[in-house]
């Protein structure tokens, strides 16, 4: 059984946080290699492989165009094909809101948005990102700087009031497998004056850290999954991997912040031992199903 793992060019051979998982797929079995998506082997790697796993395509945001036809040729993607498509756009916080799910208020904005949050800070940010590329914290009131950034972006935008409760407690990400509860890790706020990206400009560096969730983070984790997968038709054993990024809204209770179905870091480093196992398991058996 051979899988490809998908990344990018600027991380050909994967990111540090997912070392472990060739050697947890040949334990079981399973031939694992990187595969740069759009490199001039792409298709004749994915053409010799049972599934295609999309791991570090980190740089997809800025060629979306062609990301989203690539993921459409391939005959085994995890997660799915249609799951990339509506998870790729940050417009499905929206949907998940109107299937009743606690999320961080989202409205979408484009050219002549005039629905600006009043005397809160709030965020403003592309609807295809990631790793906060774009993402910009904005103070009360400050609508030049929103409209001045809304037409920087050239694309819709999502407009958040600002969380002021991820400042002190941070983001906790929990990770499914196979739509089953793997793992969680704290990420610190990222929106900060200080903040620095890696050396590949990718990403954010992030401060994190293992976490035990409260069971109100979990119960709130399950219905996400529950409803990301009713709305794309799906079981939950057909996600191989999810990361659910909860923050604390006002009083504390959690709120969704973001719901990671592409491609998303899974915190291996700040996990137990048996995670990187975990996730090969949901690997053979997505090849056995």
């Amino acid at each position: 059984m051979k899988v490809v793992l998908s990344t990018c060019e600027r991380l050909a051979d994967g990111d540090v946080d997912d070392a472990p998982l060739v050697g947890a797929l040949a334990d079981l079995g399973v031939h694992a290699s990187y595969s740069v998506w759009d490199g001039p082997d792409a298709g004749e790697a994915a053409a010799a492989a049972d599934l295609v796993v999309l791991r570090t395509p980190w740089d997809y945001p800025e060629k979306l165009d062609a990301f989203l036809p690539w993921v459409d040729s391939l005959p085994a993607l995890a997660n799915p094909a249609p799951v990339v498509r509506w998870n790729a756009d940050k417009a499905y916080l929206v949907d998940l809101a109107s299937d009743g799910v606690a999320v961080v208020p989202t409205a979408l904005a484009t050219a002549g948005f005039a629905d600006w949050p009043r005397d809160v800070e709030f965020v403003v940010k592309p609807t295809v990102g990631s790793g906060s590329r774009g993402a910009l914290r904005i103070a009360p009131n400050d609508v030049a700087t929103a409209e001045r950034h809304l037409a920087e972006l050239a694309a819709p935008a999502l407009v958040q009031p600002y969380q002021s409760g991820v400042d002190s407690a941070g983001e906790t990400a929990l990770v499914f497998f196979a739509g089953r509860y793997s793992h969680a890790f704290t990420k610190g706020a990222m929106l900060t004056e200080d903040a620095v990206y890696d050396e590949t400009g990718l990403y954010v560096l992030e401060r994190l850290g293992p976490s035990t969730p409260p069971p109100a983070y979990r119960r709130l984790a399950e219905d996400v999954l529950d409803a990301a997968t009713d709305r794309c038709g799906l079981r939950r054993s057909e996600l191989l991997y999810a990361r659910v990024d909860l923050i604390p809204g006002p009083g504390g209770a959690p709120l969704l912040l973001e719901l990671e179905l592409v491609e998303p870091s899974l915190g291996f480093r700040q996990a137990d031992a048996g995670a990187p196992l975990r996730f090969a398991s949901a690997v053979r058996a997505a090849l056995a199903g």
